[in-house]
């Protein structure tokens, strides 16, 4: 039967403030550069630094937190990265309604923004493994990528509507408060957590920033899923400050039709993930991770071939649709099957450095599109990232690796 799965009210809680937070940062999608450009008249390479050097400090201020969250109470962490999170946020409308805002706040905000962020997924991954029972973790996690892809399907246009009616820091302000929010609802979360036990005298040396790595570079499912991952998203991120040029500048999109172009496939997400369970029960796990990976890499070749008009239209949203279902089908899974051949004493620092890789990857690789749109044209940029991206499901895993866990600690 595959009936609805209740997984508690524990889970209920983290689940609707995971909700309200996405919500609120679909709200915010983009409202940095937004703002640095409408506010501060920033130039496009101070718009492309915010975008790429504000998450890329974030993520190296998020190397040394692993090792100290990793032996830490997780909803204490959670609630903590929330009221960060809101607090550096809220500096915004505060800064914007005195005229003290400056391009440096909104990088240092990037950046801070970004360090949480990274710390607050790799707590709840923990968070969740220890929350519900191992054989809902498939389903609890495909829960969370169904209301990802919603909150970017709704939230954007939205957010674009506020901004036109009430003014540019209008959606930073409910991004903001959507972290508060969140914060409350994990409050609410009741139960004893157990303080996680050290596995030696000394869980802050210097060497425990790379246990992480470690892990993931010595286990073969992993560490193919890593490299594959890393490319994959890089590539496909690459590709979005590319398209707005070629479809906003070159070939005269108007904007509602470019908002329209992303927003509406991310409903695809909902799609993908609720056949996550279905289709791992049905053609197994490693069928998922070669096939729907692989499909997912095929699609982004199309955008070399968008044209004006409709048909321009209709193209990106195909491609972008064809992506989305895969990767909302794929992401859940690989999120499983991540924190089951993870040890409890090293989820933190594994999904730390999961997620620092990739943001590492996705700065880079844009960075390095833009170079090349910049001495080619755009169309040549995206035609290289298709053409890229369909090498990489050599990187996938060739079998089903037989879980190779270290011990679990005596606690």
């Amino acid at each position: 039967m595959m009936g609805r799965r209740r997984l508690g009210r524990q889970f209920g809680w983290l689940w609707a403030a995971f909700a309200v937070s996405a919500y609120g940062s679909g709200l915010g999608f983009g409202a940095l550069p937004l703002i640095a450009v409408l506010v501060l008249h920033a130039s496009s390479a101070e718009v492309s630094a915010l975008s790429a050097v504000g998450p890329a400090v974030g993520a190296l201020i998020a190397v040394p937190l692993a090792p100290w969250v990793e032996f830490q109470r997780k909803r204490p962490v959670l609630i903590a990265m929330d009221l960060t999170r809101f607090a550096v946020m809220a500096t915004i409308p505060v800064a914007y309604a005195f005229g003290w805002l400056s391009f440096v706040q909104l990088l240092v905000v990037s950046a801070v923004v970004a360090a949480a962020k990274i710390a607050f997924n790799a707590a709840s991954g923990a968070y969740l493994k220890a929350l519900v029972r191992p054989d809902d973790l498939l389903v609890a996690n495909a829960r969370f990528e169904s209301t990802n892809w919603s909150s970017i399907a709704v939230g954007p246009p939205l957010g674009g509507a506020a901004i036109g009616l009430f003014g540019p820091v209008t959606t930073v302000v409910a991004d903001a408060l959507s972290y508060l929010f969140s914060a409350l609802g994990i409050t609410a979360i009741r139960g004893r957590e157990e303080a996680p036990q050290p596995t030696d005298k000394s869980p802050v040396r210097a060497g425990a920033l790379l246990d992480g790595w470690r892990h993931i570079m010595h286990h073969p499912g992993l560490r193919a899923l890593y490299l594959n991952n890393m490319l994959v998203s890089g590539l496909i991120m690459a590709t979005e400050p590319l398209l707005a040029v070629l479809l906003l500048r070159q070939l005269g999109f108007p904007p509602w039709q470019y908002g329209l172009a992303f927003a509406a496939p991310c409903l695809g997400g909902l799609i993908g993930s609720r056949l996550a369970r279905r289709v791992v029960a049905h053609y197994g796990r490693h069928w998922v991770f070669r096939t729907v990976g692989t499909l997912r890499a095929i699609w982004l070749i199309g955008l070399a071939f968008v044209r004006p008009g409709v048909v321009g239209l209709v193209t990106v949203m195909a491609v972008e649709l064809a992506i989305i279902i895969n990767m909302s089908l794929y992401t859940p899974v690989l999120a499983t099957y991540r924190l089951e051949h993870t040890p409890k004493h090293l989820v933190v620092r594994t999904l730390s450095a999961w997620s620092i890789g990739q943001q590492a990857s996705i700065a880079i690789l844009t960075a390095l599109g833009g170079l090349l749109a910049d001495v080619t044209s755009p169309r040549t940029a995206l035609t290289v990232a298709g053409l890229l991206i369909l090498t990489t499901p050599l990187l996938l895993p060739r079998r089903d690796h037989t879980p190779q866990h270290e011990p679990e600690p005596a606690t």
